[in-house]
């Protein structure tokens, strides 16, 4: 069992109860701050609009205000749509004196947002106009609880409630001396969200957190990792995703800035147009990202000179002095200039990519954690910094590997006020991971002599052969993923006489190959991944050895936080 000690290197921070509290303090603190910025483009023509925090608490008090007023006190409203100001908006409003958040995945099927809006029992739902005709037949069908349909930016059917009427109508309220909204008592331990864990609709659990859960999380952030009101954040996260809305809120306490991407072909455009200097994301964005940028330096014939920078950087850090952001300006100006903290969650970082951004003077650490656990649990952070590791439990969080086997790898588990109050109307499954206080989180890991903590695997995904041998995917998964052509990869066991066979898909990047194979064709391509799985394989023991190749160049299935739906993946190749 571990938790995080050497309180005299953490951050001081004061703890709050309820979201509520961290807003109230933020707006008053940060008033003049600008909030959001947001791109508004009519044709060629590109303007930008500043909300300031003072701007941001006027239209929280108002919508607020109103929502109380149509009758929402208490009930449950769900979110759908892209990441947006309005989202973000709905989403903090709620939190602080409305009711219950259902946030929902804006890549669901219109079944599955029926599915979600009906197991929620959600009484209202504000969507993006995209959802515009799923909504309108969701209501002609008649078969949800949802009293309320509120469109954020369209006013195009005038049977929908408009976000910005409700907005104008509760600041005459307001005017009028209503404080409803000021006045709702938040009770910090009761569901204040419904949160959905990816999965097929009729599977997906929603986990229940309170305002404790995710307001301790932003206590156990803020004493771990330093934020200054001066950063400026880009939202790529989806806020539906906890580790999205609770970075948000995170950084909404601190004063920063937010901003939004216009999509992931233009993320470095959007670093310097915005001058971002920190975010959260995936793995798959951030060693996207590292590859072009190397690749650039490939070309023009520098990857010696800034092997030798990295080496002569790391020796003169251990004298304390840091001359990365003007040694490797060149490279830190192609992410806009200004990056300085990079949170990767969700999957394992590459340890090349993770020891090369914190080389060029950008502190790139790794974070774990859950839905369930509201969610960061586990971080490094620029104390505690170790390449392939998660990091250490955040301050006041506990945590330990279960049943550890003779290699040190058990499932682990986390205790602390950020864990989940449980599985909505699923008490069975909720006593399988809750237990004796402690939250069984299903991934495996092992902890090492100083703490750190590791994850191996999800003990779902382990491979188990006829002779009991155990292989965990993601450890194939992160050597293969090497590879330069590789763009997606995924480890696992293909039936093959009673028994599984150790496969690998792997999707390739085109315009690698194009570039470096452009002679080969399909079949000599292929001839040399199987030659490089082989070398591969001669690290390894027998029983990891990779026998089967599936390779293509057709993208996997995945989640909206690009994570691979490996059940739907494996039952295409099986």
């Amino acid at each position: 069992m571990k938790k995080q000690e050497n309180d005299e290197i953490l951050n001081s921070a004061v703890e709050y109860a309820t979201i509520r509290e961290y807003m109230r303090i933020a707006v008053k603190k940060y008033a003049k701050n600008v909030a959001f910025k947001i791109k508004n483009k009519d044709g060629k023509k590109v303007t930008y609009t500043n909300i300031t925090y003072e701007k941001f608490n006027q239209q929280m008090q108002a919508l607020g205000t109103e929502l109380i007023n149509i009758g929402l006190e208490n009930k449950r409203i769900a979110i759908i749509g892209k990441n947006s100001y309005e989202w973000a908006l709905s989403y903090t409003t709620i939190m602080c004196g409305v009711g219950v958040t259902v946030p929902l995945d804006k890549g669901l099927q219109e079944n599955e947002i029926l599915i979600s809006l009906q197991r929620s029992k959600a009484d209202a739902v504000i969507f993006d106009k995209d959802y515009m005709d799923i909504m309108s037949k969701i209501k002609a069908e008649n078969s949800t609880n949802i009293k309320y349909f509120i469109c954020m930016n369209s006013k195009e059917n005038e049977e929908n409630l408009y976000f910005y009427d409700l907005i104008k109508k509760g600041a005459e309220r307001l005017k009028n001396k209503n404080r409803k909204f000021e006045e709702h008592k938040i009770d910090p331990d009761k569901m204040a969200s419904i949160v959905f864990t990816s999965g097929t609709t009729s599977l997906a659990k929603g986990v229940m957190l309170s305002n404790r859960n995710i307001a301790s999380d932003l206590y156990y952030m803020n004493r771990a990792q330093k934020v200054f009101e001066t950063d400026v954040n880009i939202a790529f996260l989806p806020f539906h995703h906890t580790f999205g809305s609770t970075g948000l809120l995170l950084y909404l306490s601190h004063g920063v800035t937010n901003v939004f991407c216009d999509g992931l072909r233009h993320v470095q455009e959007n670093l310097k147009e915005y001058k971002v200097s920190l975010f959260v994301c995936v793995p798959l964005l951030l060693e996207a990202m590292y590859k072009k940028i190397m690749a650039q330096v490939e070309k023009q014939g520098k990857t010696k000179l800034i092997k030798f920078g990295r080496k002569l950087s790391r020796f003169l850090l251990k004298f304390n002095i840091d001359i990365r952001r003007k040694l490797f300006k060149q490279i830190l100006d192609e992410l806009g200039g200004n990056l300085r903290f990079i949170v990767c969650g969700a999957a394992a970082l590459d340890k090349e990519v993770a020891q090369a951004l914190n080389d060029f003077g950008i502190l790139t650490i790794q974070g774990y954690g859950l839905t369930e656990t509201s969610p960061v649990s586990c971080a490094e952070n620029e104390y505690h910094l170790r390449s392939g590791s998660i990091g250490v439990p955040l301050p006041e969080i506990e945590m330990k590997i279960h049943n550890p086997s003779e290699d040190g790898i058990g499932e682990l588990a986390i205790k602390g006020k950020n864990v989940m109050l449980g599985y909505y109307e699923m008490e069975e499954e909720t006593q399988k991971v809750l237990r004796d206080g402690w939250f069984y989180t299903g991934d495996l890991g092992r902890m090492d002599k100083d703490g750190y903590f590791y994850i191996t695997g999800r003990e779902k995904n382990v491979i188990v052969l006829k002779n009991g041998k155990k292989i965990y995917p993601e450890e194939i998964e992160a050597v293969i993923g090497k590879l330069p052509y590789v763009e997606e990869i995924m480890a696992f066991g293909k039936e093959k006489d009673d028994d599984l066979m150790l496969s690998v898909k792997i999707v390739y990047n085109e315009d690698y190959v194009k570039e470096n194979y452009k002679d080969l064709s399909e079949e000599e391509f292929r001839d040399i991944v199987w030659k490089d799985i082989k070398e591969i394989n001669k690290t390894m023991p027998k029983y990891k050895y990779v026998k089967n190749l599936v390779l293509t160049n057709e993208p996997m299935i995945k989640t909206t936080t690009a994570k691979i739906k490996r059940y739907e993946e494996i039952k295409k190749e099986n």
